[in-house]
């Protein structure tokens, strides 16, 4: 019961009040923002005999891959909330706006996973470009696995309004703000747009540090990346 109240947990769409979790739905049957989720209890991709400290073993030694590395992973060794596969993306960014900025992006997939990510930015250094660019890395790594169907969580409420509602209406105005002005995220948001075409996601919402393992871990390598030189 507690390792399924602990599955729970991690994968948790629950509403927190304040309602500060929510997800969004942008293609597939049922589109739109959600404040509740169906999905039956997620799966348990390291056995039922998994513990606290089985997983915090495998998350310390966890092997990052590089981005010139993509292996083929069993389907047994991703977590799924129905059919959907799920991942955790976050993008960190030290001296945010300033010349000397650091960003990084982290995806983690799961304890041990040979996909998880910890990378530097490439161009600009932004906490925002960094947010993006961490979804974009899992969906091309899932699409890589063949996945379909994916469940992003994420912490960062401006990447989720941003795919979800945000982009048809720049790419209506010609890529232009509702005050006129131009669309300072462009072509990060174009790139994301053009990779979720071919995907079904569902975007979930998840609060930052506050203590899902998931975010935390993809807190993690998101900053072990800002850590690391540039490609």
């Amino acid at each position: 019961m507690l390792r399924w109240l602990m599955a729970v947990l991690s994968h948790s769409c629950f509403v927190r009040r304040g309602g500060s979790m929510f997800y969004a739905v942008r293609t597939g049957r049922r589109t739109g923002v959600y404040r509740t989720c169906t999905y039956k209890r997620p799966y348990e991709p390291y056995g039922q005999s998994t513990n606290e400290e089985q997983i915090a073993k495998r998350v310390k030694h966890d092997e990052v891959r590089s981005v010139c590395s993509t292996p083929t992973v069993s389907e047994d060794k991703f977590s799924y909330m129905g059919d959907f596969a799920v991942v955790y993306t976050d993008g960190c960014c030290t001296g945010n706006g300033h010349n000397r900025a650091r960003a990084g992006i982290g995806v983690y997939w799961g304890p041990g996973h040979p996909l998880n990510t910890s990378e530097r930015l490439p161009g600009r250094q932004t906490n925002q470009r960094a947010e993006i660019h961490a979804a974009c890395k899992a969906i091309e790594q899932a699409k890589s696995q063949n996945i379909k169907k994916l469940i992003i969580y994420t912490d960062s409420k401006f990447t989720i309004k941003g795919i979800t509602g945000w982009v048809d209406n720049w790419k209506t105005n010609g890529w232009r703000t509702s005050s006129g002005g131009s669309v300072i995220n462009k072509e990060d948001f174009e790139r994301l747009d053009n990779l979720a075409k071919d995907m079904e996601i569902q975007w979930m919402h998840i609060p930052g540090h506050a203590g899902f393992q998931g975010n935390e871990e993809a807190d993690r390598l998101a900053r072990e990346g800002a850590r690391k030189q540039k490609c």
